[in-house]
C-alpha cells in the first residue's frame, strides 16, 4: 500500500489547515488508518485514527480541534486541523495496516506509511 500526504504549511496561531492522503493498492476492506506526527527528539505520536467502520479515536490534545474523516470511496483520507496551537507544530505522517476493532493510536502497529507533510504553527 501506497500513501502519499498533502497539504501542510505554515500557519499563525488560531488558524486552520486540511491534510490530505491519497491511498494506493489496498485490496482489503478491514484496515486501520490514521495520523501521527513527530518531531525531532521525540517519538512519534497517534494524532487521530480510523478504521473501515468509521470508528475513531483521537488524542486528548487534538480533540475538539482535529477531525479524522475519509471520501466515500475510501481512497483518500483527511485531516481538519482547527485552532492550530504553536505546538501542534511536527511533521505529520499518514500511516495505514491491515486490521479489525477499535483503532490505535500507538504507531508500532501501523505497517505502511507516507513520506510525511511539515506543519508549522508560529505562535
Amino acid at each position: 500500500v501506497q500513501l502519499v500526504e498533502s497539504g501542510g504549511g505554515s500557519v499563525q496561531a488560531g488558524g486552520s489547515l486540511r491534510l490530505s492522503c491519497a491511498v494506493f493498492g489496498r485490496n482489503y476492506r478491514e484496515y486501520w488508518m490514521g495520523w501521527f506526527r513527530q518531531v525531532p527528539g521525540k517519538e512519534r505520536e497517534g494524532v487521530a485514527v480510523v478504521n473501515s467502520e468509521g470508528r475513531t479515536t483521537y488524542a486528548d490534545s487534538v480533540k475538539g480541534r482535529f477531525t479524522i474523516s475519509e471520501d466515500s470511496a475510501k481512497k483518500n483520507l483527511y485531516l481538519q486541523m482547527n485552532n492550530l496551537k504553536p505546538e501542534d507544530t511536527a511533521m505529520y505522517y499518514c500511516a495505514q495496516n491491515r486490521a479489525q476493532g477499535v483503532p490505535d493510536l500507538r504507531a508500532h502497529w501501523y505497517d505502511d506509511w507516507g513520506q510525511g507533510t511539515q506543519v508549522t504553527v508560529s505562535s
